[in-house]
């Protein structure tokens, strides 16, 4: 509707009018046309979804007014968020004064998203081409040595524009980059040259290279990137403690672990509910289910609510070590606090119980995962099944039938699947049942 009605009134040349005054000198001039104000064209432009169309409406805007910088800048940004790299850069060029450094940084930021780190680099030659660097704002330039830097084939120009921006939030930056790309043959000599440059490492600068050596598995250089911090007085960070949390658990070294963990507060940094995590779900992992049950009552002693995570953790951790009870006993409590677990923490209680022997108490978490709503698995079917046939009681599976059937889960392919053993196991039951009356 809206390119009809500007078609129409690009059609209506100023001939037509020409030709009406011939016929009739009575008729006043025809009033200049207008599609309306700069302010509307561009939120026409910048209000359409296809980017196609919304060059188009400046197409025709310009046939009534001369393109604004504005709706240029407007429909380049718009071009390049839809991935029109080449009718964004040819646009650049229609553009009546050199394009603002602005401009150009968005976009640079923009193709590095969309992995063309050649196209940042030509946002870049470009703004050099027009201005000196020492004469840009720090910022400005940061954000063009962020799209550079996330990319190895741009990597040498980002180290090249580091020169120009002698600051410490600058080589953070490429220091994360170079860290998070596995780059530690460079990310070290860059890290061990801020002294000379007269910079001072921050915390953010020891969590960059702390958080690269822990993913290259050099977790003794870390500790001692760590104590180095410490001495030097600087406070590490919530996610400098998650990193080396992790990575000595990973290693099996739960003692070191838990010594950092105790020590935290004094370094000036509380322990949340995510270290606590990290160590329980590593104590678990060790077959320490035990331990990391302390680890829980210390989490309630500094004022911390365990979430779901933490009790999805103890709950394996307790089951796989045979800890039945303990580990049903924090399902309850689980469930008082309106956690609902997986459905694979009712499945490990399930399998423990039925596998002990323990039926009755298999059949109860039965019934309370389907009281809760969850969907037992087949594999959780199986094991009941096959301790009824052992040890069978009739009513009981009925009961365990019939609440399935209230619950309406049917539907489900997982209990679909299971339903002729179901009705195998009743029936066989029921046959053994009679024979024995017999």
């Amino acid at each position: 509707m809206l390119l009809r009605s500007l078609r129409q009134l690009r059609d209506a040349s100023p001939c037509g009018c020409l030709r009406s005054f011939h016929f009739s000198t009575h008729t006043p001039p025809s009033a200049p046309l207008s599609i309306g104000s700069p302010a509307r064209i561009r939120k026409l432009i910048a209000g359409q979804r296809d980017p196609l169309l919304a060059k188009e409406i400046l197409e025709l805007s310009c046939s009534f007014l001369p393109p604004k910088p504005s709706h240029l800048q407007t429909l380049i940004l718009k071009l390049a968020r839809a991935r029109r790299f080449s009718v964004c850069l040819s646009l650049i060029h229609r553009l009546p004064s050199p394009p603002s450094p602005s401009l150009l940084s968005t976009l640079a930021i923009i193709f590095s998203r969309f992995c063309r780190p050649d196209l940042s680099l030509v946002s870049l030659r470009l703004l050099l081409r027009l201005h000196s660097p020492h004469v840009l704002p720090p910022r400005l330039l940061r954000r063009f040595l962020s799209a550079l830097s996330s990319h190895p084939s741009t990597l040498p120009a980002a180290l090249s524009l580091l020169q120009s921006l002698p600051d410490i939030r600058s080589h953070n930056l490429v220091l994360r980059d170079l860290c998070r790309s596995r780059r530690l043959s460079l990310a070290i000599p860059l890290f061990n040259r801020l002294n000379n440059l007269g910079l001072s490492p921050d915390p953010s600068s020891y969590r960059f290279l702390i958080q690269g050596l822990c993913r290259h598995a050099q977790l003794s250089s870390a500790l001692s990137l760590f104590e180095e911090m410490l001495n030097r007085g600087l406070r590490p960070d919530s996610l400098t403690y998650t990193t080396l949390l992790n990575a000595l658990c990973r290693k099996k070294k739960l003692c070191e672990a838990y010594k950092i963990l105790c020590r935290m507060r004094l370094w000036g940094c509380a322990p949340d509910i995510f270290h606590f995590n990290t160590l329980i779900t590593g104590f678990c992992r060790e077959g320490l289910p035990l331990d990391a049950c302390k680890l829980l009552d210390d989490m309630l002693t500094n004022g911390l609510v365990p979430n779901l995570v933490s009790y999805t953790s103890l709950i394996n951790g307790l089951c796989a070590q045979g800890e039945l009870d303990k580990a049903y006993g924090y399902l309850l409590e689980m469930l008082g606090k309106n956690l609902l677990p997986h459905f694979s923490i009712f499945h490990a209680l399930v399998r423990g119980f039925c596998s002990s022997g323990k039926n009755e108490e298999g059949c109860g978490v039965v019934e309370l995962m389907l009281k809760k709503g969850v969907i037992p698995h087949v594999e959780t079917w199986m094991y009941v099944a096959a301790a009824v046939c052992v040890d069978y009681d009739v009513q009981m599976l009925n009961c365990i039938i019939m609440k399935t059937v209230r619950e309406d889960e049917w539907k489900s392919t997982r209990v679909v699947q299971v339903a002729p053993l179901l009705d195998d196991v009743i029936n066989r039951l029921h046959h053994m049942n009679l024979r024995g009356t017999l």
